[in-house]
């Protein structure tokens, strides 16, 4: 039976020890917040690993920007999951449009079975689709675990009602995780709609790229009094 979890995404070194100290169950390492993540550098990502015990997803994006990409980073994205597979690490995101706003299925099937037996995440790219129907049947068909999306609304909160629409659709065949915004705050109004699944938060609260622990414990211990109830 699926159980209400909490992944964090962090951009840098203190945000990913705060996310274990903290009570999270997974960590998707990152930087640049201001252009919505992108792949971490290789140090960095070596660091976060020999540190932290729970399970680590990187993010594999070679620029801020669309999810349209060149010939040359594509290449890019495939030596990065090449490079970091070796290094210990329990999955990867990201995910290619075409320019038209459908899902590229040829080049994320690559790069998914090249993560393989690694679990693979369609990120936010899920947002920019055309045709949320085709988008997830392509995503599953390419061999993703997860999508990670706001329900194609700015935050979470105003794609509450897509996200409740997807996980429908999807039943169980992928699990959709909430992401975009979501803090403690209105946490509950999606628990509320959603059958239990993972839960994504920054969980930054203020001008910084770190997440706030104090937010953190309070999304887990949210998550963690649903699972006992």
């Amino acid at each position: 039976m699926k159980k209400n979890q909490l992944e964090i995404a962090c951009f840098n070194y203190e945000s990913a020890l705060i996310a274990e100290q903290s009570g999270a169950d997974r960590i998707e390492l990152c930087e640049n917040m201001q252009l919505g993540g992108t792949t971490p550098n290789a140090v960095l990502a070596v660091r976060v690993r020999e540190k932290l015990s729970i399970k680590m997803h990187v993010i594999i994006r070679p620029r801020g920007g669309d999810f349209v990409y060149t010939d040359e980073e594509f290449t890019e994205m495939k030596q990065d999951i090449k490079h970091l597979k070796k290094l210990g690490v329990d999955g990867f995101v990201f995910g290619i449009l075409n320019p038209e706003g459908s899902v590229n299925k040829k080049q994320n099937q690559e790069l998914v079975n090249l993560a393989s037996p690694l679990s693979c995440t369609f990120h936010r790219a899920f947002d920019s689709v055309n045709s949320i129907g085709q988008a997830l049947e392509d995503v599953i068909d390419c061999g993703f675990q997860t999508i990670l999306t706001s329900g194609r609304g700015k935050n979470v909160e105003e794609g509450i009602d897509d996200l409740e629409m997807i996980q429908k659709l999807a039943k169980d065949r992928i699990e959709i995780m909430p992401g975009g915004g979501l803090r403690s705050s209105n946490i509950k109004l999606l628990q509320e709609k959603l059958e239990p699944t993972f839960y994504h938060s920054s969980a930054i609260t203020d001008n910084s790229q770190t997440g706030n622990p104090e937010e953190i414990k309070e999304l887990r211990n949210f998550l963690h009094k649903i699972r006992k109830a």
